[in-house]
């Protein structure tokens, strides 16, 4: 079964939802504090992280960014603040996923096991093994990026993006399916999320991301991927 990591200093938290995790089936390690969840995540290498913003002494946005230096496991960030800003900022510091506070274990349950449905995402054996498109090259086999023969190194819900667009090069792919199949029919959270990642995948492929070539965005519908060479 999965292992979860729980880095909250509330044991009144923390405490329950290890029971409840456990109980049906997670394997679960907690951390009280920013520094043990830091070196943890790190040397456990768990399936998906669960994080408290507020923490004293390293707080969550801290951790969140030193894990991302090492680690591409998913994280959800808990807040006890509903803010768009602070969604924002989890998202820039490679935050997956995001509770406010007061929640329940159903709904912790049903966003962890949404993360973990994302990261092993089985979406059949493609006939492509490589999708070529002007100066990108995606390789469906070694799971990699490149542009010029330049690797490219994307977060994991970037790579599914692309490889959703790419698969249906000059079609228009609508945010409801790729809210669908990226991030799950049971996402709850900011639907800014999809621009934000889409604005970083712009950011790493474009030569002039405010102007794509590849990732149009087709306004009030979805996004499009373009091969600059048939157009």
């Amino acid at each position: 079964m999965a292992h979860i990591l729980l880095i909250d200093d509330e044991r009144k938290l923390t405490e329950p939802l290890q029971l409840s995790f456990e109980r049906v089936g997670y394997t679960v390690s907690v951390a009280h504090d920013g520094h043990t969840g830091l070196s943890m995540a790190l040397i456990e290498n768990p399936d998906v992280i669960v994080l408290d913003v507020m923490m004293p002494g390293l707080d969550g946005w801290q951790v969140c960014q030193a894990i991302r230096q090492h680690s591409t496991a998913p994280i959800i960030m808990l807040t006890a603040l509903d803010d768009s800003m602070d969604r924002i900022k989890g998202l820039e510091l490679g935050a997956d996923d995001y509770l406010v506070k007061p929640f329940g274990f159903t709904e912790l349950e049903a966003h962890v096991r949404a993360m973990l449905r994302r990261v092993h995402l089985d979406r059949g054996s493609p006939i492509q093994q490589q999708i070529s498109a002007g100066d990108l090259v995606l390789d469906l086999e070694a799971h990699t990026v490149t542009k010029k023969g330049q690797p490219i190194v994307t977060r994991q819900k970037e790579y599914e993006i692309l490889t959703l667009l790419m698969a249906n090069i000059g079609k228009v792919v609508t945010r409801e399916r790729l809210f669908d199949e990226i991030w799950g029919t049971d996402w709850l959270g900011d639907t800014r999320t999809l621009d934000v990642h889409m604005s970083w995948l712009r950011a790493k492929l474009e030569d002039d991301p405010a102007n794509p070539l590849y990732l149009q965005t087709v306004r009030g519908v979805g996004y499009r991927f373009v091969d600059p060479e048939k157009t």
